[in-house]
């Protein structure tokens, strides 16, 4: 009988242990956003749903260490080394800021961007010229730029000046600007720029455009802008002043078009290089997003009292 006992105990232990160990033996995945924001979130959306179509599920295949920096540069600083600390086998980096950290701070462990320009436009190239070989994902180039501000020449025809505020302190935001302005020189614009380096002075900024009488708003792939959109929405929208962009998740937010990558289908190409990462292949290279669009919203067509050309998808 006490035989028996001790062997019934002994298969307990033995199916409680084994019923506890995969959670524990799970490979982890660091997943760090700079902020809350709605356009970013679609991106993280497509990541993981992209991970799970392979294969990769938190709880279940792995592990998701998930972390938002609110903004902060410090707190950012620490959730990558946090990754570190625990051996993620992946950290998955969404936007910019969040890349160039990791960047930084690993070379061993692979880094799944997304929402980030291409490698050489934030200076994470060497002096040949080649990307950290741990950094893949899914990048932007800046060319798109040029077919969203044309469509300002075709929606507004007479339209001479054209605003934009820009975070001073981002790389990506001034290489945006650099194209912004060749653009519209090239097109006949006047391009009116003001910088902030803190969502506190975005209202304050878009005032002194409006009184600088812009024509456009031009809301460019920069941080700050993402954080800050409604603000710059509330301030210019009752002045009649609509928003154009080249990033189709704030048109979702108010703008009124944009030509620029999905962002639920940008994370979701930067997931797919995440599962082949995920599962065992090395040197995953990134590459430009595949899927871009000409969206609008009907709400803020409406209230300008416009009509778009044909070729837009709605909101």
């Amino acid at each position: 009988m006490q035989a028996y006992r001790f062997l019934a105990l002994l298969v307990s232990c033995v199916v409680l242990s084994v019923g506890c160990a995969p959670k524990a033996s799970l490979p982890k995945v660091g997943y760090v956003q700079m902020f809350v924001d709605a356009t970013l979130d679609k991106a993280k959306q497509g990541f993981f749903d992209a991970l799970k179509e392979g294969g990769f599920e938190h709880g279940k295949t792995i592990q998701v260490l998930e972390r938002n920096a609110q903004g902060d540069n410090a707190t950012l600083n620490q959730a990558i080394e946090y990754f570190i600390s625990e051996k993620v086998a992946l950290i998955a980096t969404n936007p910019t800021v969040a890349t160039i950290a990791a960047v930084q701070r690993t070379k061993e462990i692979p880094i799944c961007m997304m929402v980030a320009p291409r490698p050489d436009l934030v200076g994470l190239i060497d002096e040949q010229g080649n990307a950290p070989p741990n950094l893949s994902g899914t990048f932007e180039t800046l060319a798109y730029i040029d077919t969203s501000v044309a469509l300002i020449k075709q929606v507004f025809p007479n339209a001479q000046r054209v605003g934009t505020i820009y975070n001073s302190s981002e790389p990506n935001a001034v290489n945006a600007v650099k194209r912004l302005r060749q653009t519209c020189e090239q097109l006949g614009l006047t391009l009116v720029e003001a910088s902030a380096v803190s969502s506190n002075e975005v209202q304050q900024v878009a005032l002194s455009l409006f009184n600088r009488n812009i024509d456009v708003f031009f809301a460019l792939p920069d941080n700050l802008i993402f954080a800050s959109f409604e603000t710059i929405y509330q301030t210019l929208m009752p002045k009649h002043i609509p928003i154009v962009s080249s990033e189709v998740g704030l048109v979702e937010r108010g703008a009124l078009m944009a030509y620029g990558a999905d962002f639920y289908a940008w994370g979701k190409q930067a997931g797919e290089k995440a599962v082949r990462i995920l599962k065992g292949e090395k040197f995953v290279q990134p590459d430009e997003v595949k899927i871009r669009k000409r969206i609008y919203n009907e709400k803020t067509l409406q209230q300008l009292g416009l009509t778009l050309p044909t070729g837009f998808e709605k909101s």
